[in-house]
Parts: structure tokens; C-alpha cells; sequence
């Protein structure tokens, strides 16, 4: 660096000279893009990973073309304005009423005066909306709906951006400001995060979320992250006949397959789909404030109000097991039963590690030696190639939470060395998938 360039950047200003920000980004990766996107378009109807590797060299052309200041300005306004607009169409209805309409030109005044809401405010947020791509421009205030935006009406689609946007947003968007009061250090205080830094709460994104209505809209929009997922109890990802259904207890009050923290039951719903006559009981748990949000559940599935900070209550060791709320009434467990299978679905990646290695060990004292098993569904980042997927989720975790996505040895510390677990093995649900990490207790545990 010259002398004037030190100077500059002792001043605040760049050692990099301006002219950079107009030209391409890589102008010169260009050809050879064009030419792998058109060779990966050749196998994108006979593979799905093949689609994912189109699209990444999609993004990459892109950002190859444009200049440092378009993506600033992307970035900086038309992102940001248009996820007003989104949030406003889900929020007002509008995604609803058009899908409703069906898939033809509509006129703004004729949405508007049908929602309530300004003429002049809808067509300045679907102008933007339609030069983002969103819309389909006909005509003067005149638009119809791409299939993003009539997906959008689903709300296991549309309501994750007011539970993920709207009310959690200033997280990442101060993020810098909380690093910067914090020493640059990376965070590990689940009670002190960005998201409540932001916002000026003492409560968790879960309770935030809560507290702004947007509970169900959260519950929503676990399912919307599922979609197009291969499920962990497909055949083809993980072995549950060989791994749990055989050599389970056969007694009609056992426990076979625990699900800590599982919201309003979307897993369980899946494996009864999958499973629906598998040895023993299919037991849901989540805290009080989710379980009463249930309005749809197969009755084969009961349903517990835990805490998983807590000690677990299906335990063989127990004198006997709570009561678990089912179909309106209650049922009770005629004896002590370990179950054979306890799950967490992205439970653990909300925790900092010394956290998650107290709620390991309240799953670790109810297995039984020998038959019990924990199976843990999260993404295992890999050292280097991640999917952008997992590592999206891993940014969620740091601005939101305080935690993080794992990557192997990550995981390896924490189950093995932190919570004396044993993984037995990891399987993959292939990329972009989460994996499925089935632990056992120590041989010589003791019971």
C-alpha cells in the first residue's frame, strides 16, 4: 500500500479506487458460465441436485454481471422495499385475493377497494414489486401474479415472512452494532442476542415472536422450511425399520418415538403417514403455549407439555409417567417405560453449547442402556462446499439467537465429548438436507 493509499484509508476512505464499483463483478467468468449453465441444463429434468447446481451457477452469472454499486443498491433499497411490499400483500390479504381471482390480469383499484387499503399505496408497492420480478406487469396499475406470488397465499409461505421479517429483522440488521459494543467476539449468551439488542427486549426470538402475535405464523413457517424436503423417515434416507421398529418393546403403552420440541406435531404427523402402526406410542412435546395452538392432530399422536430444560418425563426410571393431554382427555402410562427413540428436530442449534449439553443430559437420563436412542435432526456443515441453505440457517442462529448451525467436529464435541453420548452414525439427507445423527448411550452407562 503507497503512501496516499494509507493516508486514505486512516481518513475513512478505501485504498480501492472508485471506478470498481461500475464494472462487472467478474466479467471474465462469464463465458465459462454460460457454458456450464448450458451443459447443466441438459440434466436438470433427470436430477434434483442437478436443478440446485443449475441455479447456483445462475446466482453466480449474476453477480458475475453486475456492477458493486447495483448490488449495493439492490441490496440497500430494492431488497428492502420489497419485502415491505411482500409483508404488506400477506399481511393486507392481497396475495389471497389474487390467487383467489385466479391467473389473470387485475386491476389495483379493484384490489384495493376490495382490501381497504389506499389506491396509491398499492400501486407505488406493486410497481416496485413487478420490477423486482415478483409481478408480471399487463398494463398501466395492471398486474398478474408470477407463481411465487401466488404461492404466496399458502401460509405455510406467506405468514414466515411476518413471523421470520417482520418482527425479527433489526437482529441481523444491527447485528454489527452488537458485535461492535461486544468486542467483535462471537456470541454464546442465549440472554443476550442481537435480536433482543435490536429491539430493546429481554425475550427470545420464541417469546418475541409470541408476544407480537406471531406464534402461529412461526408454526407455519417451520412447515413452508419442510416442503420439498425428503422426510428423515423416508426409506431412502433413514433405516427406521431396522434402526428402531425392530427389536422394540411391543407393549401397547411403550413409548416408541419421542418428539422433544416438536412444535405442533409436523414430524409426527409425517412418520404416522410413514409408519402408521409401529409398536407403541407416538408422544409429542413442546412447551404449554404451542400445544394449545394444536387444532389439527392425528389422535394416535399424544400430547405432552414439557419443557425440555427440564427432566424428561418419559423415562424408565420414573414410578410413573405425567399425564399426556390426548384428543381432549388425558391418558396416563400403567408403568415406568423408556421410549425407544427421542427426537430433536432444530431444537439444539437455538442453544449455545454449554445449553444444549444441559438439555442432552435430561434426554440422557431417561434412555435405557441398550435401546434407547437420540436422534438429532439438524444440518452437519461441512468444512468446506456448504449449501447455502445451511448456512443461511447459521446466520439466523447468530443474529437471532446467540447459536449456531454445526458443522462434524462440532457436533462430535458436543454430543461425544461434552454430553458423553455416542453417535453411532450420521445420515445425510442429501445436499441441502439436514442429517440425521442417531446417538446411544455408553455401553457401560450405567441404567
Amino acid at each position: 500500500m503507497s503512501s496516499m493509499q494509507a493516508q486514505r484509508t486512516e481518513q475513512g476512505q478505501s485504498p480501492v479506487d472508485v471506478s470498481i464499483a461500475t464494472e462487472p463483478n467478474n466479467i471474465e467468468a462469464v463465458p465459462t458460465l454460460l457454458k456450464e449453465i448450458t451443459q447443466a441444463f441438459d440434466i436438470l429434468t433427470t436430477s434434483k441436485e442437478g436443478r440446485k447446481d443449475l441455479l447456483a451457477k445462475c446466482r453466480t452469472l449474476v453477480q458475475a454481471l453486475e456492477t458493486p454499486r447495483e448490488t449495493m443498491i439492490y441490496h440497500c433499497w430494492a431488497q428492502t422495499g420489497a419485502m415491505a411490499g411482500l409483508n404488506f400483500g400477506v399481511d393486507s390479504g392481497l396475495w389471497t385475493l389474487m390467487a383467489q381471482n385466479g391467473d389473470k390480469p387485475q386491476r389495483v383499484g379493484e384490489l384495493a377497494a376490495k382490501l381497504g387499503v389506499d389506491h396509491l399505496l398499492l400501486s407505488r408497492l406493486m410497481r416496485h414489486l413487478s420490477a423486482m420480478g415478483y409481478l408480471i406487469e399487463i398494463g398501466v396499475d395492471e398486474y398478474r401474479l408470477t407463481n411465487y406470488t401466488r404461492a404466496m397465499s399458502i401460509p405455510v409461505i406467506g405468514n414466515g415472512y411476518l413471523a421470520m421479517l417482520s418482527c425479527t429483522s433489526a437482529g441481523p440488521m444491527r447485528f454489527h452494532e452488537f458485535s461492535r459494543k461486544r468486542g467483535w467476539v462471537n456470541p454464546t449468551d442465549a440472554k443476550d442476542t442481537a435480536m433482543m439488542y435490536a429491539y430493546g427486549t429481554n425475550m427470545d426470538t420464541f417469546a418475541w415472536q409470541q408476544s407480537l402475535g406471531y406464534g402461529t405464523h412461526f408454526n407455519d413457517h417451520l412447515s413452508g422450511y419442510a416442503l420439498g424436503l425428503v422426510p428423515w423417515m423416508a426409506p431412502s434416507f433413514y433405516p427406521v425399520k431396522e434402526r428402531l421398529i425392530d427389536g422394540a418393546n411391543t407393549d401397547p403403552e411403550a413409548p416408541f418415538l419421542v418428539d422433544i420440541g416438536g412444535n405442533v406435531g409436523h414430524d409426527l404427523e409425517l412418520f404416522h403417514k410413514f409408519y402408521p402402526s409401529v409398536p407403541g406410542k407416538l408422544i409429542l412435546q413442546d412447551l404449554p403455549v404451542v400445544i394449545g395452538q394444536i387444532r389439527n392432530l392425528n389422535p394416535a399422536i399424544l400430547r405432552m407439555e414439557y419443557d425440555f430444560h427440564t427432566k424428561q418425563p418419559v423415562d424408565g426410571k420414573a414410578p410413573t409417567a405425567p399425564q399426556c393431554l390426548f384428543s381432549g382427555g388425558e391418558n396416563t402410562y400403567s408403568k415406568p417405560l423408556g421410549a425407544r427413540a427421542y427426537y430433536m428436530h432444530n431444537c439444539l442449534h437455538d442453544w449455545p453449547d454449554d445449553v444444549c449439553e444441559r438439555i442432552l443430559a435430561q434426554v440422557k437420563a431417561a434412555m435405557k442402556t441398550g435401546y434407547s436412542r437420540l436422534l438429532i435432526h439438524e444440518h452437519v456443515i461441512p468444512e468446506t462446499g456448504a449449501y447455502w441453505e445451511a448456512t443461511a440457517l447459521d446466520m439466523v442462529m447468530l443474529t437471532l439467537l446467540s447459536a449456531h448451525e454445526r458443522t462434524h467436529a462440532a457436533w462430535y464435541n458436543l454430543i461425544e465429548t461434552r454430553a458423553g453420548l455416542n453417535i453411532n452414525q450420521i445420515w445425510s439427507g442429501g445436499k441441502g438436507s439436514q442429517s440425521l445423527i442417531e446417538c446411544e448411550l455408553p455401553i457401560n452407562e450405567a441404567n
